[in-house]
């Protein structure tokens, strides 16, 4: 199952998830992108959005409002859901309207063939990004070991070139995959201080002794964070 938080507030760009690109909300646009995928729920803190799903036969569930991340949003969906512990479950940005199947099917499958590894809570994916875009604090890197295990993420430039010019790091794209089992399971971590000061909850699983399996995949999607990135959006839909 595919599940999409939709969070109404955001201290940058308030009721982002229902911005109008081409005349359909962006939350609604995104799940249209990845239903042929699996089955797609909106986990929302607002009757709003859950009204707008309704109307374009999404189905969607009400959560708090309390929530301080995405992956606590969609735990509570999960559990109102029922799901089975072993169900497959991607948490995919309300704000990636244009998010290739293709990247969301990579890490679905990557999900599914990790469903038996207790010691992998996440799987998630990564593109390569060049030397300059790794300046940007906002693009996540992330270094993994020969098997693709995540060994860090960071704002920072990771790993740092001391003696040469280094230009393929590895950009952490934030679509993740559970079970309904490791995504309880992560829930109920106390967070990590070095999730603390990167502002990267994925830190906390890696902190508490658990493995992040990556996959690269090729994409030219890009979140909406900001209504300058909406006008970027819009000037795309149109091409």
């Amino acid at each position: 199952m595919i599940i999409i938080p939709a969070r109404i507030g955001s201290s940058r760009f308030p009721n982002k998830v229902l911005a109008d690109i081409g005349g359909v909300p962006m939350v609604i646009r995104t799940a249209m992108t990845v239903n042929d995928i699996d089955s797609v729920v909106i986990a929302t803190d607002s009757q709003d959005v859950i009204d707008i799903a309704k109307a374009h036969n999404i189905e969607a569930v009400l959560t708090s409002s309390a929530h301080q991340s995405g992956t606590d949003r969609i735990s509570e969906a999960a559990q109102k859901l029922g799901l089975g512990t072993d169900e497959i479950i991607i948490n995919v940005q309300g704000d990636e309207p244009f998010i290739e199947t293709d990247v969301v099917q990579a890490v679905y499958d990557l999900t599914k063939s990790n469903r038996g590894n207790e010691h992998i809570m996440m799987n998630s994916c990564y593109k390569t990004i060049s030397n300059p875009e790794a300046d940007d604090p906002n693009i996540v890197k992330v270094v993994t070991d020969i098997d693709n295990i995540a060994l860090y993420f960071s704002r920072a430039k990771v790993p740092y070139p001391r003696d040469h010019h280094f230009d393929s790091y590895k950009g952490h794209l934030g679509i993740y995959g559970f079970t309904a089992r490791s995504l309880q399971q992560f829930c109920t971590l106390s967070p990590a201080p070095l999730e603390e000061i990167e502002k990267l909850e994925q830190l906390r699983a890696l902190y508490h002794g658990y493995r992040v399996a990556m996959i690269e995949v090729d994409t030219e999607s890009f979140g909406i964070d900001t209504p300058e990135d909406l006008e970027k959006a819009i000037k795309h839909h149109r091409l």
